[in-house]
């Protein structure tokens, strides 16, 4: 969650810092209106740098293309309004992806029972790497939960993690099938 966020939103926002931080505070609430969320804001490149903004449909529906470019098209007036970013960049607004990064509190509980692969920005229990099964969210502290590949349980705690994603199975594959029925 980002720092200005409020905290009826708290589970449908990635956590960011810095500008990026800055940006979600800016660009979450309009996109929210049109009926999308926000799952990740990353601003990477030195010389032009390219502004990532991954976003889902807030109904659970498939992100298509015609939904990216109004997210782009609301995006980049607001930009060009505001201009919180110095120089040229690139915008670039995609979907998650099947195998999607976990990134916001919601991400834990919708995605149980898929595998994925967490890293950390310190270690837990000695290591900061971890792939296993997704078991949901330790509310508090906030901490997604895994069942490691040896069978043992691990809780890391969201602000403890540098990035998580989903790993690509036939069974992820089979769950974001567009024809299947939303949970």
């Amino acid at each position: 969650m980002a720092e200005t966020s409020p905290p009826d939103q708290a589970d449908t926002l990635p956590r960011h810092d810095g500008l990026e931080g800055r940006l979600l505070a800016l660009l979450a609430p309009p996109i929210a209106a049109m009926g999308y969320e926000i799952v990740r804001i990353r601003l990477s490149g030195k010389e032009r740098p390219t502004l990532q903004i991954m976003a889902d449909r807030a109904d659970g529906a498939p992100i298509g293309l015609d939904d990216c470019e109004a997210i782009s098209r609301t995006v980049s007036a607001i930009l060009d309004v505001e201009d919180p970013i110095q120089g040229a960049y690139t915008l670039e607004v995609s979907s998650p992806g099947i195998d999607r990064p976990l990134t916001r509190p919601k991400d834990w509980v919708r995605w149980a029972g898929h595998a994925a692969r967490v890293e950390t920005t310190a270690p837990i229990e000695g290591r900061r790497r971890f792939s296993g099964t997704v078991l949901g969210l330790a509310e508090v502290p906030a901490a997604a939960r895994l069942r490691l590949e040896d069978g043992r349980e691990v809780t890391v705690p969201l602000e403890a993690i540098r990035s998580a994603r989903l790993v690509l199975t036939d069974a992820l594959i089979e769950a974001t099938r567009p024809d299947r029925p939303r949970n």
